[in-house]
This record gives structure tokens, C-alpha cells and sequence, in this order.
């Protein structure tokens, strides 16, 4: 009696440690979500200096947001813009987290490359766009430096362009994001264990081989939490085609993402649409979510 009577004292502290995090996630994860899906169902907007409800509509908003038609096409801005910065971020955090991890290459100062490499990631999103919205102005460095060249005859607009605008906002992310992924990978890499890399070269492997045949299915886990993490990040993509384009998503608003068209809801006080767009988003990511695992699963499985 006396050492079940331990083991729940012991219990006990677990409990009150997860305390904190279970009044954080209450307080600023599930009362927002419930309240958000509750507010979808209602007509609650300002219409100048008169509040609009709210009022009980059921599906209404929803339906509104799907018979508008802008829900697709900004879900295929976001994915683009997505897919054409994950594609190079995650090629050269692989080939970077292979080179650094590679005993027979026996690189120095490697801390100070993998500071470098990360201090991206400490930059605010917002500092970014702006230092790039300044690089690629129509009378900006970059314009300057191609007249001079004499590679361009007039300025080029650089904001007027729909991929030229879509490349700016895919690298700044692949900038900003590649070197968190190094390190994870890199900490994936270093998990191998190095035999299985030495039976492998004594069987007369080449590098190549032992990286596609040893390195990426045991990264794979890794892999997919990157792939997850980085969709739902890019379906939260936000502050930089915001800051760069002044919130308009222009070109003919082919930069503008769902959290922008969620924010022209919010800034309009229309909080019944921008709940259900929430709820659109929240199922969205879900699904997306679910099909990478999927997908990856049954690879594995195979």
C-alpha cells in the first residue's frame, strides 16, 4: 500500500507540471477555435458606423465563399508560390546536411557556416520584404545595376510582373526557411549510424548510391515532418507577399494568399466570413496534411 501510495504522490507532480500548458492551450488554441466555428454560422459585420448582427444564418457564409470563386484561386496562388520555394529550399538543405555531415570531407569552421546558414531564420519576415520591395523598386539597386550592365534598356517592373512577384516571394521564404531545415536534416543525418556508411563503401557503393540508398530512406520520417510542417506554413504564408505587394496582391492579385484574403475579412470586421474561411482553411490543411503522410506512409511501407 505504502509504495502505490508513492508512485501516485510521484503521479501527482506530473500532472500539476502539465498545468500551464493545458491552461495556455485552452486559453489561446481551443477557446479561439471553438469561438471561431461558432461565430461562421452568424451574420456579424459593419456596414460603416452600424453594426450588422449578429444574426443566426446557418451554412450561409460558407456558401457565400464558395459561390464567390476566390477561395480556389487563392488557395493555387498560395500552393505556387509554396511549391516554388519548398522545391530548392529542401534540394539544398539535403545537399548542405550531407556535405556538413560527411566525415571524409573533415570541413572547418563548420559552427561558423552553420551560424550563417541559420541567421536567416532570425530575420523578421517583415525587415525581408521590406529590404527586397526596396532591392527590386523601379529605381532600385538592382534596376540600377542591370541599366548599367546594359542588360536592360528601361527599368524593369519588377511589382508589375505576376512571376516575377510570385519568384521574389518563393525565395524570400526559401532564404528565410532553408536553414532551419538544414539543421533538421542535418540532426536526422547524424542519427544514421555511421556502419551501415562503411559496410556500404566496402561493398564498393559510390556516394551517390549510399545517399539515395541509405541517407534518404532513413530520413524519411524527418522528411515528412518537414513536408508537413513547411504546407502548413505555406498555407499561413502571410507578412511577405503582404509587405510586398502593400496588401493588394497584385498583379491582378496572383500574390494573394488565403491569409490575406482571410485578413481583408477581418479588416472589414465581416467576422462571420472570415470564420468560415477559417473552418475552410482548418479542413483544408487537415486534408493536405493527411494525404503527405499518406502518401509517405505507404512509400515506406512498400
Amino acid at each position: 500500500m505504502k509504495k502505490r501510495s508513492k508512485v501516485v504522490s510521484y503521479n501527482k507532480w506530473g500532472y500539476i507540471f502539465l498545468i500551464p500548458f493545458v491552461v495556455v492551450y485552452l486559453v489561446f488554441q481551443m477557446i479561439p477555435l471553438v469561438t471561431t466555428v461558432y461565430n461562421s454560422f452568424f451574420e456579424n459585420y459593419r456596414s460603416g458606423l452600424k453594426q450588422i448582427g449578429p444574426t443566426f444564418i446557418g451554412v450561409q457564409n460558407y456558401i457565400t465563399i464558395i459561390s464567390n470563386g476566390d477561395l480556389p484561386t487563392y488557395f493555387k496562388n498560395t500552393m505556387i508560390m509554396w511549391i516554388m520555394g519548398f522545391i530548392p529550399q529542401i534540394v539544398l538543405s539535403l545537399l548542405l546536411g550531407a556535405w556538413f555531415t560527411d566525415p571524409s570531407l573533415r570541413l572547418k569552421c563548420q559552427g561558423f557556416f552553420k551560424t550563417v546558414i541559420y541567421m536567416p531564420n532570425l530575420i523578421m519576415a517583415s525587415a525581408f520584404s521590406m529590404l527586397f520591395f526596396t532591392l527590386f523598386a523601379d529605381g532600385g539597386p538592382i534596376n540600377s545595376m542591370l541599366l548599367n550592365m546594359g542588360l536592360i534598356a528601361e527599368p524593369y517592373k519588377f511589382m508589375s510582373h505576376i512571376w516575377s512577384v510570385r519568384s521574389l516571394v518563393a525565395f524570400m521564404n526559401c532564404v528565410m526557411w532553408f536553414g532551419n531545415t538544414t539543421i533538421l536534416l542535418m540532426a536526422g543525418m547524424m542519427g544514421i549510424d555511421p556502419s551501415l556508411f562503411e559496410a556500404a563503401q566496402v561493398d564498393g557503393a559510390t556516394a551517390t548510391q549510399i545517399f539515395y540508398k541509405i541517407t534518404l530512406p532513413l530520413l524519411r520520417p524527418i522528411l515528412i515532418f518537414v513536408m508537413i510542417t513547411s504546407l502548413i506554413g505555406g498555407l499561413q504564408m502571410f507578412d511577405v507577399p503582404q509587405i510586398l505587394t502593400n496588401g493588394s496582391g497584385d498583379p491582378m492579385r496572383s500574390s494573394m494568399t488565403l491569409i490575406m484574403y482571410l485578413n481583408k475579412h477581418l479588416f472589414s470586421k465581416n467576422y462571420g466570413l472570415a470564420g468560415a474561411l477559417s473552418v475552410f482553411m482548418f479542413i483544408i490543411t487537415g486534408i493536405l496534411s493527411l494525404i503527405v503522410f499518406k502518401f509517405t506512409a505507404q512509400k515506406e511501407t512498400k
